[in-house]
């Protein structure tokens, strides 16, 4: 099968097609042809010798975490899934997926069956921003309504989908982004919207009760400075890196609380997201779709850093 390999951490120019033997499904794994696989910043990351590189370990391997696909082959003990059904997951993360190839296997609790109002591009677009998201606000942060809300980083992959988790559940969301986004973001469900180019958030924004800090304390000190906005007893979720010893010490001098996060898989998540989306309460944002042999030239997009919801690579028909 053709899958993108990397053979050595670098640039966007290690990414290299390559044919590779295709995966074999244990007992309780489905064997997913996929047709679209998600592109995330811990994509690059990696690539680089960041984000999960310490648990892959030394290349080569494959990126990949977000999947859209066909159930090809079931393994003993599956009862959930069967070949044909069409899936999306975010398998194994952190642990190697290899999601930039024809072929995955992984636990079929993995996977959940895709949004049927999407397409596999739209779909594979969804898994690891869409969970990242809604671990955050509903398992971590247990937002309620009438809760005041603060996404940074609000018109990206993760952003985007906290702001409609957080609006679905009745939040008044507030979320920080260039002024060429605040429309779009308006109709996804934000109240508030501050261009950071233009203004210091700490300087438009109150009395909030969760942040969810999707750029890390290295941009800016944003973690640092977002204690400032939080009410007494509020939470702070740090995505990127976790929390700092300097922050968690600020924070609990000012009397509020922070939270480290990392995404897990989660098909039952998954099967309530894709609910949401085909009753048209969550709306999935693609800015474009590569063909697998320009996972090089997505990789160079995104680390531009402005990316309107999800880069997405189209693997098979």
């Amino acid at each position: 099968m053709r899958a993108v390999v990397q053979d050595a951490l670098g640039g966007p120019e290690v990414l290299r097609v390559a044919e590779v033997p295709r995966p074999e499904p244990l007992p309780t794994e489905v064997l997913v042809r996929v047709h679209a696989a998600g592109i995330n910043p811990v994509d690059w990351k990696t690539r680089q010798g960041g984000g999960m590189a310490g648990v892959l370990g030394e290349p080569p391997f494959t990126l990949g975490w977000d999947v859209s696909g066909v159930v090809e082959e079931v393994g003993f003990g599956v009862t959930t899934l069967a070949p044909g059904d069409e899936v999306y997951g975010m398998p194994w993360f952190p642990r190697q997926a290899g999601g930039y190839a024809e072929y995955v296997t992984a636990p079929s609790r993995q996977f959940a069956r895709k949004p049927a109002t999407l397409s596999h591009e739209e779909a594979a677009a969804v898994p690891l921003a869409a969970l990242t998201a809604w671990q955050i606000v509903v398992d971590t942060a247990h937002v309620t309504a009438g809760q005041r809300v603060l996404v940074h980083a609000a018109a990206g992959g993760v952003g985007h989908f906290a702001v409609q988790f957080a609006r679905h559940l009745g939040a008044r969301v507030v979320g920080t982004a260039r002024e060429s986004r605040h429309a779009w973001l308006a109709r996804l469900g934000a109240a508030e919207l501050v261009d950071y180019t233009e203004q210091r958030f700490e300087d438009a924004v109150e009395d909030v009760d969760v942040v969810i800090d999707l750029l890390g304390e290295e941009h800016d000190a944003t973690g640092t400075r977002s204690l400032k906005v939080l009410r007494k007893g509020g939470l702070l979720v740090a995505v990127p890196g976790g929390v700092a010893p300097e922050v968690r010490r600020a924070a609990d001098a000012r009397g509020v609380r922070t939270s480290a996060f990392l995404v897990e898989p989660d098909g039952a998540a998954l099967t309530t997201i894709a609910g949401l989306i085909d009753e048209g309460e969550v709306a999935v944002e693609v800015e474009e779709v590569f063909p697998l042999e320009e996972a090089g030239r997505a990789h160079r997009q995104g680390e531009d850093g402005h990316t309107r919801g999800k880069l997405v690579l189209r693997v098979g028909a």
